[in-house]
C-alpha cells in the first residue's frame, strides 16, 4: 500500500488490493518522500477499510507523520467512541483496559456498599449470596483515593472520588457493574447508583469511575509499579554488579533508557507545576498522597502475575486476555532466566556466597521498598529458585507489565469520555437531577483535554529505536550456551506473538499489548 502525500487542505485516496488479507489488527503507513516536495509532512485523519468478506475497519490516526518511517496503527479510539456507554465495554476495562490491576472476586460484601438483592438483580431472577458463591461477584475498590486533596485548574477546583464498583459475570460471560457508589462512606448524599437508574444517572456515574481510574491507574499501576521499580531495579544493578557479572549482562538490555525517561517525566511531567497537574484532578498535592499510599500496599505477590491473579481470585474468569497473555509470557521468561542462570549457579550455595548478587536484592529491599517487611520482597537470597523468580518478576515488570500498563493509554484515553483525566463538577447527591448538559459540564474543559489528550499520545507512542523482547543487539553474552538460550526465548516468544494474532483474528476488539512483537525490552518511554 503507497500513501501519497497531499497537496490541498483535504484529499482522500481509495487504494484496493486484489485478494483478501484476512482480519485486520493494524495498518501500516509511509509516506515517500517525494522529490518535489521533500520532508512534508503529512497530517491522515484515519484510514477506512472494506474487506471483500464485508468486514469494515476504522484506524484512527489524527497525527503529523513527518519522516519516511513505516508508522503502524491498530484500531482503538474509534471503538471506544462508539461503545463507551455501553456497560460490556465498562466491565471488560477492568479486565483488558490500561488498569487490569484493580479488580477481584468478590467472597463478601463490603460493609461500606450496603446494596441488597432487589437493588442489584430487580427482575428477582438471581440473588446476592448465590452469585457469590458461584464466583460470579466482582469488586473495584477505589479507596487509595479516599480523601485525596483534588486538584484546581485554570483556577476551578476540580472533583475525585474513591467508587465503589460490583459487578456481575452475567449468562453470556460478561462483566458488567450492578452497583456504583462514588464515595467510601455511605450517607444519604452519597446515593449507590444502579443500571435501572435513569439513563444519564447511570452515565455519570461510570464516568466519575472511569476518571477515579485514570488518575488511580498512572500513578500506582503505571508511575509507581513500573517506571519507578523499574529504576530501583537499574540503579541497584549499576551500583552492585560488574559488566562481566552475568545478572548484569541479563538485565542491563532490560534498563535502556529507564533512568533518562524517570529524569525527564519528574523534570517535566510530575513535578510541581509540570504537565500532569495541568490536566488530572489528582495533579499537585493530591498525587504525592496516592503515590505514599500506593507505596504502602505494594507487595511482592502482586508483582508476580501467577500469585496476583490467584491472590484476585480471577483463574477462570473469561475473556481475560492479559491474564492469558501475560501468563504465558511470565512462563516463558521464566524459562529462560532459569536455564541460563543455571548455567552459572549449580548450587544454592553459589548464591549464598556471590556477594554482589546478595547486595544488589540487598539495596532494592532497603532502598526500593524501605526495609518493609510486609512487602514480602526478599532481603537476601538462599536460593537458586528464590532468584530466578525475582528475576524473572523484574524482566516482566520492565517489559510485559509496563507494556500492559501502558501501551493503550491512548487507544482507551483518546476518546476523552471514556476516560476523564479530571472533573469539574462534584458528583451528585441525588439522583434525578443529572442532564445531558451536567454531564457536559462536567466533563474536563477544552484545553484541559487538549494537555491530557497530547500527553497520553505521546506515552502510547513507540520510539523510533524501539527494542523488542528478546532482542539483544548489544552482544553481552559470549559463551554458547547462554547464546543458545537466547534462540530458544526468541523462538517461544515469536510462537507466542503467533498465537495471539491467532486469538485476536475473532475478536471484536484486539488485544494486543502483551504481543512479543510490540512489548519493548525496558522502561523506555
Amino acid at each position: 500500500m503507497y500513501i501519497f502525500q497531499r497537496y490541498s487542505p483535504v484529499s482522500h485516496f481509495i487504494v484496493s488490493c486484489q485478494k483478501s488479507l484476512g482480519h485486520l489488527a493494524l495498518i501500516e503507513l509511509e509516506k515517500e518522500n517525494q522529490t518535489l516536495v521533500p520532508n512534508k509532512a503529512w497530517y491522515p485523519a484515519k484510514v477506512d477499510v472494506t474487506s471483500p468478506e464485508g468486514g469494515k475497519y476504522s484506524f484512527p490516526v489524527y497525527r503529523w507523520i513527518t519522516d519516511s518511517k513505516v508508522q503502524s496503527f491498530r484500531e482503538g479510539a474509534e471503538y471506544v467512541c462508539n461503545h463507551w456507554k455501553e456497560d460490556t465495554f465498562f466491565g471488560y476495562q477492568f479486565l483488558n483496559g490500561t488498569n487490569p490491576m484493580l479488580i477481584q472476586r468478590c467472597t463478601q460484601l463490603p460493609s461500606n456498599l450496603p446494596v441488597t438483592d432487589k437493588m442489584v438483580f430487580p427482575d428477582g431472577q438471581h440473588n446476592l449470596a448465590e452469585e457469590i458463591e458461584k464466583g460470579n461477584i466482582f469488586l473495584c475498590d477505589y479507596k487509595l483515593l479516599d480523601g485525596v486533596e483534588s486538584n484546581t485548574i485554570n483556577g476551578n477546583k476540580q472533583f475525585l472520588t474513591a467508587p465503589l464498583v460490583l459487578l456481575w459475570k452475567n449468562n453470556a460471560d460478561h462483566l458488567v457493574p450492578v452497583a456504583i457508589q462514588l464515595k467510601q462512606k455511605p450517607k444519604e448524599d452519597n446515593p449507590i447508583f444502579y443500571p435501572s437508574d435513569s439513563e444519564y444517572d447511570w452515565l455519570i456515574a461510570k464516568m466519575f469511575v472511569r476518571s477515579a481510574n485514570f488518575n488511580l491507574y498512572e500513578l500506582n499501576a503505571h508511575l509507581l509499579r513500573t517506571h519507578l521499580l523499574a529504576e530501583v531495579f537499574a540503579v541497584s544493578l549499576l551500583r552492585n554488579l560488574p559488566m562481566v557479572h552475568p545478572l548484569y549482562k541479563l538485565l542491563i538490555p532490560h534498563t535502556r533508557y529507564t533512568l533518562n525517561i524517570n529524569f525527564l517525566a519528574r523534570m517535566l511531567l510530575i513535578s510541581k507545576g509540570g504537565t500532569f497537574a495541568k490536566f488530572t484532578s489528582s495533579g499537585g498535592e493530591g498525587a504525592l498522597t496516592i503515590l505514599r499510599r500506593s507505596l504502602s500496599t505494594l507487595t511482592y505477590s502482586s508483582l508476580c502475575i501467577p500469585d496476583d491473579i490467584a491472590e484476585r481470585g480471577l483463574k477462570d474468569v473469561p475473556n481475560f486476555y492479559y491474564r492469558d497473555d501475560g501468563l504465558q509470557l511470565w512462563e516463558i521468561i521464566s524459562r529462560f532466566v532459569k536455564s541460563t542462570l543455571a548455567f552459572y549457579y549449580k548450587t544454592d550455595a553459589e548464591v549464598q556466597e556471590d556477594t554482589e548478587l546478595q547486595n544488589w536484592i540487598k539495596e532494592i529491599f532497603q532502598y526500593g521498598f524501605l526495609s518493609q517487611e510486609s512487602t514480602g520482597i526478599p532481603q537476601k537470597f538462599t536460593t537458586v529458585d528464590e532468584m530466578v523468580k525475582f528475576v524473572t518478576m523484574v524482566i516482566f515488570t520492565c517489559s510485559a507489565q509496563h507494556s500492559a500498563v501502558n501501551s493503550g493509554q491512548y487507544d482507551f484515553g483518546g476518546w476523552m469520555p471514556n476516560s476523564p483525566t479530571t472533573m469539574e463538577l462534584a458528583p451528585p447527591k441525588e439522583k434525578g437531577t443529572t442532564t445531558e448538559k451536567t454531564i457536559l459540564e462536567t466533563f474536563p474543559s477544552v484545553n484541559t483535554t487538549v494537555h491530557a489528550m497530547a500527553t497520553v499520545w505521546l506515552l502510547s507512542k513507540q520510539s523510533s529505536d524501539s527494542i523488542f523482547l528478546g532482542q539483544y543487539p548489544e552482544k553481552h553474552f559470549t559463551e554458547r550456551f547462554p547464546l543458545l538460550k537466547i534462540k530458544e526465548f526468541q523462538e517461544e516468544l515469536k510462537k507466542l506473538s503467533a498465537d495471539i494474532k491467532a486469538r485476536n483474528s475473532s475478536l471484536d476488539l484486539p488485544y494486543t499489548y502483551l504481543d512479543p512483537e510490540v512489548v519493548e525490552n525496558s522502561v523506555s518511554i
